[in-house]
């Protein structure tokens, strides 16, 4: 297959378009996401490191990649791009912007994108680099100029426009003045048109200042969850790493709907889902002959002249007392319909009335969205504070979307926090925790078990404490769908093999059994009775022989011809067992290939009939 985007399943253009009118809001989410790298190539970017550390050209390339490969797997119609400049040859239509190369033109990601990212990665990668493109003058202003036009030549509607700088100079133009304000000229048209610029700033020798020069350049915070410019350069590849997947991933709204905190008193809020499960895509149906996407058509035919029904004349029907009630679909819609889709105050209780076993299913996370309703985030961030400082929770009836069914829920206040260097480790905004309703609990009667001594479970308090350690969710992947995806890369880009994955589900029993010494066999001397083999193989179920060690055999049943004549005049024959008539055409000469009870049957009242 040419390219590995071929082989994920997405939603449709036309499903992207309904994703708003679904959420129940007039929010309405349209078009593509769009992601321009502008790189810096310029000779201070492949210089490495201090004892053999990559070089940030490296890092920035191997960011790339994977980007790349995260937009393949989960969002492959996004559209991507890779810009150079600084560099010496130029590569861009009609070659207008000198010093200016574009790598990759904004277009869908794929197998062979990939593939040139990586022939950049390495030593020998930033070396071809450097001597194919070479280092140049700088005129960043031509670049962004050029990332403009790579926006205006997509014909395509994208839903959001964002370009990174890759750099390590905090003064590309090395003091140009008149460089310098293009370039800021240009930056302010570019975020005029709704292109969001991030800085993503490297290591360099005398450190990185913002304030000469990007500062003027990038974008402000997009919401106030944010901190802005981040000051702090980055010097290793997972700092660089998590810093663009923070501004890389999509921020898009399950739903958005309204609060109600009272007759007249709305406010804008988006629901955002913090966790989702990891799942394999989906199989895609395809062509043979063209490898392309099957997509399937459902018709509704009439059962008796076999024309084509027409949406509007498929009507609902259901029967009740004999009598079947047809109904149209704009009445089945009306019946289900309780309310308009929103989150409706109903009171507030306080945090200890919040119980564990109240949690049945994932909770989701509630934020304003200022943009919708003006006064949204003071009017939340006032009621987040006071919630916070009582220690209570809101009660409220949510209904997502149009023809739901509400449900209660509770709206637990979460403040945020920071890192030691600054970064958001958590947003402040409401976890919607779903109540469940009075049917929803039972209570199990559960039998009576055994009761742990003292002692045991002492002992296995040991071997708790022992086996502690600090638990990061985060730390371990499924190991199935990791292999999955490792396989789907080594096809499509024509590997020898998958990248081999470590499974960190599997427990390390080595290290286990050093940790904790003759604990297991002392906790084993106090639960079980002596002699006892837990891990033994279970007692055979038959019972061996006294002498020799086999097992007992059933003695064979020997029947006289007379009685054996006796049960054919009755019929009785039947009734022996399929051994006992085996043995008794053995005894009497009668030869049989059959093993079936009615053929043994029928030769020995053949054989005794002569």
């Amino acid at each position: 297959m040419a390219e590995w985007r071929a082989f994920y399943q997405n939603e449709d253009e036309e499903e992207e378009h309904e994703e708003g009118e679904e959420s129940g809001g007039e929010y309405k989410v349209t078009g593509r996401d769009s992601l321009v790298f502008l790189v810096d190539a310029s000779k201070e970017m492949f210089i490495k490191g201090e004892d053999g550390e990559p070089s940030n050209f490296d890092m920035t390339m191997q960011c790339v990649r994977s980007v790349y490969t995260s937009k393949i797997i989960s969002s492959h119609r996004d559209l991507v791009a890779l810009v150079f400049y600084g560099t010496e040859q130029s590569k861009n239509p009609r070659n207008s912007f000198k010093h200016v190369y574009i790598y990759h033109d904004l277009d869908e990601p794929g197998a062979k994108r990939v593939q040139d990212v990586e022939a950049l990665r390495g030593t020998k990668g930033a070396q071809l680099a450097a001597e194919t493109m070479g280092s140049g003058e700088t005129s960043l202003g031509d670049a962004l100029w050029c990332c403009s036009n790579l926006y205006s030549d997509i014909k395509l509607r994208l839903s959001h426009k964002r370009l990174m700088i890759f750099t390590c100079r905090d003064q590309p133009h090395g003091g140009d003045s008149t460089k310098d304000r293009q370039a800021r000229t240009k930056a302010g048209d570019l975020k005029e048109t709704g292109v969001v610029i991030d800085l993503m700033h490297m290591m360099k020798p005398g450190g990185f200042d913002v304030s000469l020069f990007f500062c003027d350049v990038v974008s402000p915070p997009e919401d106030e969850a944010e901190l802005g410019l981040q000051l702090e350069p980055c010097g290793k590849l997972e700092d660089l790493q998590k810093r663009v997947r923070a501004k890389e991933q999509k921020k898009r709204a399950m739903s958005r709907v309204t609060l109600c905190l009272g007759e007249g008193m709305k406010v804008a809020v988006g629901i955002y889902g913090n966790a989702v499960t990891a799942r394999k895509p989906s199989a895609v149906r395809l062509y043979r002959e063209t490898n392309e996407p099957v997509r399937s058509k459902t018709r509704t035919f009439h059962t008796q002249t076999g024309s084509l029904l027409l949406p509007s004349e498929i009507k609902k029907a259901q029967v009740y007392g004999k009598r079947q009630i047809v109904m149209e679909k704009e009445e089945v819609a009306a019946i289900n319909k309780f309310e308009d889709p929103g989150i409706f105050l109903i009171g507030f209780k306080p945090m200890e009335k919040l119980k564990l076993h109240h949690h049945i299913r994932p909770s989701v996370f509630l934020y304003p969205e200022e943009a919708q309703v003006t006064g949204s985030a003071c009017l939340f961030t006032a009621l987040l504070k006071k919630c916070s400082e009582k220690n209570v929770f809101a009660v409220c009836r949510y209904i997502p979307r149009r023809n739901y069914s509400p449900r209660f829920v509770a709206l637990v206040p979460q403040r945020e926090e920071v890192d030691q260097g600054q970064h958001q480790v958590t947003p402040p905004g409401f976890n919607v925790v779903f109540l469940p309703f009075a049917d929803d609990i039972r209570r199990l009667d559960a039998p009576q078990c055994p009761t742990a001594s003292d002692m045991q479970v002492d002992k296995m308090k040991e071997i708790v404490s022992k086996l502690r350690f600090k638990y990061r969710s985060d730390a371990f992947e499924n190991p199935v769908i990791q292999q999955h995806y490792r396989n789907l890369e080594a096809l499509a880009l024509d590997m020898m093999a998958p990248e081999s994955i470590e499974d960190f589900i599997m427990p390390k029993v080595h290290q286990i059994d050093q940790r904790l010494g003759p604990l297991v066999q002392e906790f084993k001397d106090l639960v079980y009775p002596a002699g006892y083999d837990p891990e033994g193989k279970p007692a055979a179920k038959r019972k061996t022989a006294d002498a020799g060690g086999g097992a007992e055999k059933k003695p064979k049943v020997e029947m006289q011809e007379d009685e054996l004549r006796a049960h054919v005049q009755n019929g009785t024959l039947g009734k022996l067992t399929v051994p006992v008539l085996k043995e008794a055409c053995k005894q009497f000469g009668v030869r049989t290939t059959g093993t079936k009870k009615q053929e043994l049957i029928d030769a020995l009242i053949a054989q005794l009939a002569k």
